[in-house]
């Protein structure tokens, strides 16, 4: 079986190039049509019959773009199938034409000046993602695409608690390439991904690397955190916010966000919102604006032995301590209890006394981080949780009916 047969290389692309000199054909002889009609019968008489040729027209065109747009990814699929036999794997210059015309360069003009970032088409209708620090401030929003088309975009949704934000551009079909959102969840330590972007304002550069982690914590707004974000060493630099990180089946499995460098330069650590958080978000940024996030209303820290100990408890209790509750929060409804004894550990002042936060809806919470990931992806406000925990070396079970999480 020959890579020519495979690729169908001669003829798709004699049946691309015959389509669009069929194309041309048509809307010379439309032209021609127009120009002959309005020199014979002239007037006002012929007013409406032009303004449905002038349609039709317009048609042509964005058919014509999306034809040359074809032809183009043909010539990209015949050279790769050209060169195949000069490389033992191609399956990186393949993502990369496959989901290219995917990703956008962002302009944004703010009060303080402006700046670039990254995105990707999510829908048909002209929505993209992006991170909500790339577009939250702005004043006016530009989008360029692949071939140099720049659109003014309208901010539809956005979520600072998660770092991500929609925008909408009204475009053509032709201009529009959805990507589709994979599984974050399914990813494994070691398994390579790539990241594109406009790092530096250098459109559409592709970087490749693999998880570095998953299950990492960034720090959000009013001391909150983004869980289960995704570590990789793909370079990402800035310019590169907001674009997307792919698995090798041009799935976008996260959204390149921040870096960790005391140079501001990529150093070998980046992260990524992931894809999963992205799929439950998205439709409620687009059809309300926000997303409301689940709210328990505690200040917290990760249990550990020096603490179980000081606290009388079995130096090998885990869970969550409840430091504080919030004034009027569900956590003070419900009747969970803060600390009170202050206790020095190291040269640290600790709050202990309070609860301790072993379980939620009888499922084992080891780490505070076990608790906001379940609540955060598993919970919305309004639904009500068994919280078990430890008070006064009594265990005990606690209803608490999660609230909304006040603004930033």
């Amino acid at each position: 079986m020959s890579d020519e047969w495979f690729y169908g290389k001669k003829s798709r692309s004699t049946t691309s190039d015959n389509r669009l000199w069929a194309v041309i054909i048509i809307f010379m002889i439309i032209n021609v049509g127009v120009l002959s009609y309005v020199t014979y019968y002239g007037g006002d008489g012929a007013n409406s019959d032009i303004d449905t040729l002038n349609t039709e027209l317009d048609s042509l065109r964005f058919r014509l773009n999306s034809a040359q747009q074809e032809i183009d990814n043909l010539k990209e699929q015949v050279k790769i199938a050209e060169v195949g036999n000069a490389s033992d794997n191609l399956i990186l210059t393949q993502l990369y034409n496959s989901t290219k015309q995917s990703v956008v360069l962002i302009s944004v003009r703010t009060a303080e000046g402006g700046g670039t970032g990254s995105g990707f088409i999510y829908d048909s209708e002209g929505r993209i993602i992006t991170n909500n620090h790339v577009v939250g401030d702005a004043e006016r929003i530009d989008v360029t695409f692949l071939d140099g088309t720049e659109l003014k975009a309208t901010l539809v949704g956005t979520d600072p608690y998660s770092d991500m934000a929609v925008i909408q551009v009204d475009a053509p079909d032709w201009l529009l390439h959805p990507i589709a959102l994979g599984n974050s969840g399914d990813l494994l330590v070691g398994e390579s991904v790539v990241a594109i972007g406009n790092p530096f304002g250098l459109a559409n550069t592709m970087t490749l690397g693999i998880v570095s982690a998953v299950g990492r914590t960034m720090t959000a707004p009013s001391n909150y955190v983004i869980v289960d974000v995704i570590q990789t060493d793909a370079a990402i630099n800035p310019g590169n916010s907001g674009g997307p990180l792919l698995n090798l089946r041009g799935e976008v499995v996260g959204m390149n966000t921040a870096i960790l460098s005391s140079t501001n330069d990529f150093s070998g650590v980046g992260f990524a919102i992931p894809s999963d958080t992205m799929k439950k978000e998205v439709t409620s940024l687009i059809e309300d604006g926000e997303y409301l996030h689940p709210w328990i209303g505690i200040q917290a820290r990760e249990m550990n032995q020096e603490i179980a100990e000081e606290m009388g408890l079995d130096e090998n209790t885990r869970g969550t301590l409840v430091v504080a509750v919030s004034e009027g929060g569900p956590a003070e409804e419900a009747g969970i209890q803060g600390g009170t004894d202050q206790v020095s550990f190291d040269g640290l002042t600790l709050t202990l006394g309070g609860d301790v936060i072993i379980g939620v809806d009888g499922i084992s919470m080891n780490t505070f981080y076990d608790l906001i990931f379940y609540v955060s992806r598993s919970k919305t406000p309004g639904e009500v949780v068994t919280m078990t925990l430890i008070r006064d070396g009594e265990l005990m079970d606690i209803e608490l009916t999660l609230g909304v999480r006040p603004p930033p």
